[in-house]
């Protein structure tokens, strides 16, 4: 582009094409109509004839006429009223960060566009700008028109920040950063352009009620209605993008003049922001989020995760020398309401959760997030891990190789434990050392009477004690001696978390939209995703022998803090850790996964042996 105003020129004759689509559409829409007031029209000035062919063609055209009008007002009327998309975000007034505001219009006086109607801030590592003038989005807004009186003013757009960019970045970067998106605010004044973007964005809205119909009643026109939205929408889909890019070049243009180069330091932290941002939601939120609780200060961890980073990482070396600087969120006045509420709404956008705090979704400060979350998360998932044990059909342990003749005691052996803590018998046409993987035990338990006489060929056992607590020298041995029992276990764990996530999205949906959503100051849009589900999941669904890993994992850190003295702890890039004499154990993996995987447990033996770790111990639960 030569210039910004060549950026502009280009997006607004796209934008006219747009708008011509739109005409051609009402033309189509009046045509019966124009052709039925033709033939009214002749027949009575007499210039058409008066035979009954001719009054045919005049009812049959006034019936087109009435039905293409009523069409077309459905159409007219869905387009006009459907609520268009809106990005959640927590809207802040210029009471809470005078600063800001400050910045952000100087910023535009420097490029000399309008100034943003508002600011709001999304958890998320972007910025833009969004079109929140139509009337479902807030309180009727004064009309501006020009000093000369001849076309009205548009209502400048609101500013969405991304909430981790006013912790990490610092003031200057953020002005820099924020230069290219302000300018943006010029092309979008322009009525045109304007215009256009709220007859795409009308047709969006309108498909989206479409898609959400199911009565039948009123299923069917707006399918209709939904049918011309996506026509016009392919049909103008690619002035549309053209004229988009025009409008963010003629933006980039105008803003080459303020702070370049510091906007090239500042698109920098813009990457690492992003990195940090996605360990710290998909790392150490999420764990949390799954237990019913959420960090309320999210954004004041990026700034540890990412110090973090630069610690370790050499090519992130020198960014955490910036920390000197004034941080950005100094702009605000209360800082942590705001990283409060940013929290809040990221949970709800990528976990699903509640809209307000409540018995079973309360914050979490960073300083209870070991004891309150890691330590929990981990008895919680060992206690599931034995849950689907104690479940499993009983399965007889290999026998130990048999001992001398000479040496051998006649008093009868002990039978093997079930997972259910009960002795469990061995089938008598099953091998004692070849035992069934998946099918039940058929012989009587030890702790329950016997119903008739023992079985021909069976020898009198004696009932044992129950079994103790849960151990992980249990979960050990049944992983390492049944072949089977790594698969089943998965699968198991697989759908039992499945249930546990429909019966929370089933909780979410029935709780609904809350009334406290505007008291707590969060502009959700469309809301919730339906069922409860949230919008952005942050991971897929995790595979069967993933969840065995990280159960068999968490078995064997609580017998770490049990039993050894070790500690839950919390990094900021990796999110749950084990602190064994206040030092990170990272390498825990390997070893578990050489047990789930292939049956081996002689690795994981030998780091519970360095460790001092105890596996015959039994283990607190949840």
């Amino acid at each position: 582009m030569a210039s910004p105003e060549t950026g502009v020129l280009a997006a607004r004759a796209r934008a006219l094409a747009v708008l011509r689509i739109r005409s051609t559409a009402l033309a189509v829409a009046l045509l019966p109509a124009a052709v039925a007031v033709v033939l009214l029209a002749g027949r009575v000035t007499g210039h058409l004839g008066a035979g009954p062919g001719w009054d045919l063609a005049r009812w049959i055209a006034g019936g087109l006429a009435v039905l293409s009008l009523l069409l077309a007002a459905l159409v007219a009327v869905v387009v006009a009223r459907a609520r268009p998309a809106l990005s959640p975000s927590v809207p802040i007034s210029e009471k809470s960060a005078p600063d800001l505001y400050r910045l952000v219009r100087d910023l535009a006086d420097r490029l000399e566009v309008p100034a943003p109607s508002a600011i709001a801030l999304t958890p998320d590592c972007d910025s833009w700008l969004e079109d929140r003038t139509h009337r479902a989005h807030g309180p009727p807004r004064r009309v501006k028109r020009r000093a000369d009186g001849e076309r009205r003013v548009p209502e400048a757009p609101v500013l969405v920040i991304g909430s981790p960019f006013l912790w990490w970045m610092r003031v200057a970067e953020l002005r820099a950063l924020l230069a290219p998106v302000v300018a943006g605010t010029g092309p979008s004044a322009h009525p045109d352009i304007a215009a256009a973007r709220r007859f795409i964005r009308g047709l969006d809205a309108a498909v989206a009620v479409s898609a959400r119909a199911r009565r039948p009643v009123r299923g069917l026109p707006l399918r209709f209605v939904g049918r011309v939205a996506r026509l016009l929408l392919r049909a103008g889909r690619e002035h549309a993008t053209i004229m988009e890019r025009a409008v963010a070049a003629a933006a980039s243009e105008r803003a080459q003049t303020v702070d370049y180069g510091l906007r090239i330091v500042a698109q920098e932290q813009v990457g690492l922001a992003y990195a940090g941002w996605d360990r710290l939601l998909t790392r150490v939120a999420l764990p949390a989020w799954r237990m019913g609780r959420w960090p309320s200060r999210l954004d004041a961890g990026v700034v540890s995760a990412l110090t973090e980073l630069s610690r370790r990482d050499r090519l992130a070396d020198g960014f955490a020398s910036r920390l000197g600087e004034r941080p950005a969120c100094d702009l605000l006045e209360e800082p942590g309401a705001i990283d409060r509420a940013a929290s809040l709404l990221a949970a709800r956008l990528f976990h699903g959760g509640p809209a307000e705090p409540g018995p079973d979704w309360s914050p979490v400060g960073w300083n209870q997030y070991p004891e309150e979350v890691v330590d929990r998360k981990w008895r919680l998932e060992a206690a599931r891990l034995h849950r689907v044990l104690d479940n499993l059909p009983a399965t007889a342990l290999p026998a130990a190789p048999p001992a001398p003749a000479a040496a051998q005691d006649p008093a009868p052996a002990a039978p093997p434990l079930s997972y259910a803590r009960t002795a469990a018998r061995t089938p008598g046409h099953h091998p004692p050392d070849r035992p069934p993987a998946d099918e039940p035990a058929t012989g009587p338990l030890a702790d329950e009477p016997a119903m008739g006489p023992p079985a021909t060929g069976r020898r009198e056992e004696q009932p044992l004690a129950p079994a103790p607590g849960p151990t992980l020298a249990r979960v050990i041995d049944r992983l390492t001696h049944d072949a089977c029992a790594g698969d089943l276990v998965a699968a198991r764990l697989g759908a039992e978390v499945e249930r546990e996530e429909r019966e929370e999205a089933a909780r979410q949906a029935a709780r609904g939209t809350s009334p406290q959503d505007v008291a707590i100051g969060v502009a959700w849009g469309d809301g919730m995703a339906e069922g409860g589900l949230p919008l952005f999941p942050l991971q897929p669904p995790r595979t069967g022998r993933e969840l065995l890993a990280d159960h068999v994992t968490a078995m064997v850190c609580c017998a770490a803090v049990d039993t050894a003295g070790a500690t839950p702890g919390l990094d900021w890039l990796d999110g749950p850790a084990l602190l064994v004499d206040g030092a990170r154990r990272s390498d825990l993996g390997r070893p578990v996964l050489s047990l789930v995987d292939d049956g081996d447990a002689e690795p994981l033996r030998g780091w519970l042996t360095t460790i001092g770790v105890r596996p015959e111990k039994p283990v607190r639960l949840v």
